[in-house]
């Protein structure tokens, strides 16, 4: 008896192998099917990436992961926009990874070191041809995002959740929210005006390393519930705003764009950025410069009143006087006018050493009975004596950071006997 049942052990086998194979042909079938190619296009913004930024298209599963297929290619042109054609994915899901420099928009020069980037991404099921941008936004959703879908969240649930939560962390209305690899600093509209808006505000006038791990610090920190819980890092958001040259960061982005033959529309980024500097979400707990009340100014050693001093506004003829400005950051700098309010007659606006150290004298203009002293070394405290001696009001007007349009501060002061 057992040995008339071997027959049908074997047969069973063998159907049980022909099942297998059958199964695992029609797994491959249905990849083979699914395959498709495709083009991805896009732009890399912080302010914009340049020529030589390399960018590697990872192909993800559904829940992330990285399938093992890889795709490079590499900017060639100053706008920051990319193409790749003849993409062939098995998956709807990628993530694009940009590691290059950059245009700084808020000192309007190159950056001095790359920065890398990332934006995760559902490409389209009907199209020949996705747009997926790459910028500040992507980056910062993109470890919410991952960890969102982890518990649960479909792709488009949790990118929603995501932008909405980082917008709601810079006290940003989350109406009508558009992915952020369809989101463009060179195009009007409100969602790309919140976009640069958080770029200029990350960007301050920090380096690249600062930056780089502000984002990295502020991606962690609400990677598992959508909040900024550490308040140091919403103080170093707000801590440069106030220095920021908003009119001259447009002038800047529109500039670069024009020199590539872009007439780019900015967008409405000035109201975003004043919004957030007056929505008082964190405290302002450092200052890139200040302005100390007595100082000890060379060539006299001797204890002086400071003129720059923002609290005081009366001084007396006969002290002894100093122009001092404390630079707290690296990339600190400053430029101070000086007007008589009142007639001169034959005196001059003020006297120095002829040997002004941290300090560059402007031209004495005898029409305006104004004068200009900046900062000669960036980063530097800037000391000098100084003596004013016709008596009367004076308008002191402080141009800080790269604000070199419009003042940031002004005091008017009066010199009496």
């Amino acid at each position: 008896m057992k040995n008339g049942m071997f027959p049908f052990l074997i047969m069973g086998l063998f159907i049980s192998c022909d099942e297998n194979e059958s199964s695992t042909i029609a797994k491959n079938s249905e990849s083979e099917l699914s395959t498709r190619v495709t083009t991805i296009s896009g732009a890399v913004q912080k302010g914009p990436f340049i020529n030589g930024t390399n960018i590697n298209i990872f192909e993800l599963e559904n829940d992330l992961s990285q399938t093992g297929n890889i795709f490079t290619t590499t900017i060639d042109n100053g706008q920051g926009s990319f193409e790749v054609d003849n993409i062939e994915l098995a998956s709807n899901y990628v993530n694009l990874q940009a590691n290059g420099f950059y245009f700084n928009e808020v000192l309007g020069i190159k950056s001095a070191a790359p920065i890398i980037l990332n934006a995760v991404s559902q490409l389209s099921e009907e199209e020949d041809q996705s747009l997926v941008n790459v910028n500040i936004l992507s980056q910062l959703e993109k470890d919410r995002v991952e960890y969102l879908i982890e518990e649960g969240s479909t792709f488009e649930e949790a990118k929603t959740q995501a932008q909405n939560e980082i917008f709601a962390i810079f006290g940003f209305n989350n109406s009508d929210v558009s992915p952020s690899e369809l989101l463009d600093i060179s195009q009007s509209g409100g969602n790309n005006a919140k976009l640069l808006a958080v770029s200029i505000i990350l960007q301050g006038y920090r380096t690249e390393a600062e930056m780089a791990e502000l984002i990295a610090n502020i991606s962690l920190d609400i990677k598992e519930d959508g909040v900024l819980n550490n308040i140091s890092l919403g103080s170093q958001l707000v801590n440069h705003i106030g220095y920021l040259d908003l009119e001259g960061i447009r002038q800047n982005l529109i500039n670069r764009y024009g020199e590539f033959g872009i007439e780019a529309d900015i967008p409405s980024f000035e109201e975003y950025v004043q919004a957030f500097l007056e929505s008082n979400l964190y405290e302002t707990t450092a200052t890139l410069i200040d302005y100390p009340e007595i100082t000890s100014p060379a060539p006299s050693f001797i204890s002086s009143i400071n003129l720059l001093d923002l609290e005081r506004t009366e001084y007396s003829r006969g002290e002894n006087m100093s122009l001092a400005a404390t630079l707290n950051n690296s990339g600190a700098s400053v430029k101070i006018k000086i007007t008589a309010l009142h007639d001169l007659g034959q005196e001059l606006l003020c006297t120095y050493p002829n040997e002004l150290n941290d300090w560059v004298a402007g031209t004495y203009d005898s029409q305006t009975m104004s004068q200009t002293f900046t900062t000669k070394t960036s980063g530097e405290n800037c000391n000098i004596w100084f003596q004013m001696r016709s008596l009367g009001n004076y308008l002191i007007e402080y141009y800080e950071m790269s604000s070199y349009a419009t003042p940031t501060k002004t005091k008017t002061i009066t010199l009496v006997e």
